[in-house]
């Protein structure tokens, strides 16, 4: 595939979707109320919080949110799944896109937001928590990508969009590549632990990507 195709199929028109509702399984009786489901996830976020995913339980969840198992297991089919909601939820809501209408600027403005909101215990163990099970689960991978990672790189790519729209992107650039280059430093760090999350840290990578940007590499 050339690399301007790379480039077409990466770049999306849009920003801020909604984060597509899981359907109920079939076969599984009438759909959630909503006050129950605010119930159930409001339950699993806060056990989240306490416990960690791995320490997490099904029957933990119902006890706390006044509901039967079967009314998790009606929507959820798995733990992961459930968490898996609770946590995207909450976390895009807090994930604002940048416009200040510099490609340094907006970069900077992502990483940040995102280093701050690993930071907190309970999201930076939430989402490594999330990675691990998607190894293991092919299921919640399926829910991973298109809960968490589409609708956050759609997000994502309509800053770079706006870059090429400006100027400062060429129209072929590969933002794919470039969001890989921004945020997989990132995740690195998150998951092995063994170099510091901080600004310095955010402004090396945004001087590394913006290098790539201008010397037309990317």
């Amino acid at each position: 595939m050339a690399r301007q195709d790379v480039a077409r199929q990466d770049v999306a028109p849009t920003s801020g979707l909604p984060v597509p509702r899981r359907e109920p399984h079939p076969g599984r009786g009438r759909p959630l109320s909503d006050d129950t489901e605010r119930a159930i996830l409001q339950a699993t976020s806060e056990l989240l919080a306490e416990r960690g995913l791995a320490s997490m339980t099904i029957e933990e969840v119902a006890a706390r949110a006044h509901v039967g198992k079967a009314s998790i297991y009606r929507r959820w089919p798995t733990k992961g799944t459930l968490a898996l909601d609770a946590f995207v939820t909450d976390y895009l809501a807090h994930q604002q896109v940048p416009d200040t209408g510099s490609l340094r600027d907006d970069l900077l403005g992502l990483l940040r937001a995102w280093v701050r909101a690993v930071r907190q215990s309970t999201v930076g163990r939430t989402l490594k928590g999330l990675i691990a099970e998607v190894q293991r689960d092919p299921e919640l991978a399926d829910a991973w990508r298109d809960r968490f990672v589409v609708p956050l790189r759609t997000r994502h790519l309509a800053v770079l969009q706006r870059s090429i729209e400006r100027g400062e992107l060429v129209p072929h650039a590969n933002t794919g590549l470039l969001l890989d280059l921004l945020f997989g430093p990132a995740y690195h760090r998150l998951l092995h632990g063994h170099m510091p999350l901080n600004d310095a840290f955010v402004e090396d990578v945004v001087a590394a990507v913006m290098a790539a940007v201008e010397a037309g590499t990317i």
